[in-house]
């Protein structure tokens, strides 16, 4: 079976990478392969294709494949909260919550990562074309991009970007650097309180799959929680796995990222997240009319999601 991820190396979908390469599928009895498709649509193209077999990607996205969720389902959360951090070039002056200095700014962003950052500055009262934010592609992010937040803080330290708004990895990245400084941490509360439910990295796999193997994916979502506890009980386990998927700079940094993450790990898709996140969809316009929980959730595999 395949598992994509749109961006390796990051913090963003490393639970799903640890349950590869710490064993955690191969305990469940699941023979799991890790695949990088990149940006995040792509993949959930390829989930609807039958080309792989799950997503772990943004919840959001998954309307990208399957307008109105339908013929998919998100199974399990890998963390919880909007995990992006809006970095801007260190020579603005910009301080921690200060969303104005986007004003006449350009921001790079990977596709439908994009709209949490707009949607994060509408909520705050900013509104991109009126205060000329240029939320666009980081320049060279094309094909198969593995670390793409570390690819934003290359094109910020060259003065190719004003901003970024993307995953930990580059953030640190930039800070240690010294050109750039964390505006926005979404997940631990900068911006409006309603962004943290925008979305969250998940594990979404097809409808047919549920319905013809309930099993393999119950299998799938024990290895995602068992993988959350194992990493709770020994973050070090992360750079093991660090040293295998990442350069050896990243590597060496993972450990202390998935440190600062672990109080969010955890499985479960709550009807609060699922409402803050549809609502989200909707005000992005990739989601029409009202979503049911259970349009959007297996919800069947809720006992699991606890260990």
């Amino acid at each position: 079976m395949k598992l994509a991820v749109p961006d390796m190396i990051s913090p963003s979908y490393f639970v799903a990478e640890a349950a590869i390469e710490l064993g955690l599928f191969k305990a469940e009895g699941l023979d799991v392969s890790l695949e990088l498709v990149y940006p995040v649509d792509k993949a959930y193209a390829a989930l609807r294709d039958g080309k792989i077999d799950f997503v772990g990607g943004a919840a959001h996205g998954v309307l990208s494949a399957f307008p109105g969720f339908k013929g998919a389902k998100l199974i399990a959360a890998q963390a919880q909260g909007m995990y992006w951090f809006l970095v801007m070039r260190s020579d603005l002056g910009a301080r921690r919550g200060e969303l104005d200095i986007v004003k006449g700014c350009t921001i790079g962003a990977a596709p439908w990562v994009n709209m949490g950052l707009r949607g994060l500055l509408l909520a705050a009262g900013i509104d991109p074309e009126r205060d000329r934010v240029s939320i666009a592609p980081v320049p060279g992010a094309l094909g198969t991009v593995p670390n793409f937040g570390v690819m934003a803080a290359k094109a910020l330290e060259a003065g190719k970007l004003d901003g970024f708004w993307a995953n930990g990895m580059g953030a640190e990245v930039a800070v240690r650097g010294g050109y750039g400084t964390v505006v926005i941490d979404a997940r631990r509360g900068d911006g409006p309180k309603q962004c943290f439910n925008f979305t969250a990295p998940t594990i979404a796999t097809t409808d047919a799959l549920i319905a013809r193997s309930p099993d393999m994916v119950a299998a799938t979502v024990r290895a995602i929680v068992k993988t959350q506890a194992v990493l709770k009980a020994d973050v070090a386990r992360a750079s093991e796995v660090g040293r295998k998927l990442f350069p050896a700079a990243e590597a060496a940094l993972i450990a202390e990222l998935i440190r600062r993450d672990l109080p969010y790990y955890d499985a479960t898709l709550s009807r609060d997240f699922i409402a803050g996140m549809t609502a989200f969809a909707r005000s992005e316009g990739v989601l029409d009319g009202a979503a049911a929980y259970e349009d959007a959730v297996a919800a069947q595999f809720a006992p699991l999601w606890k260990g």
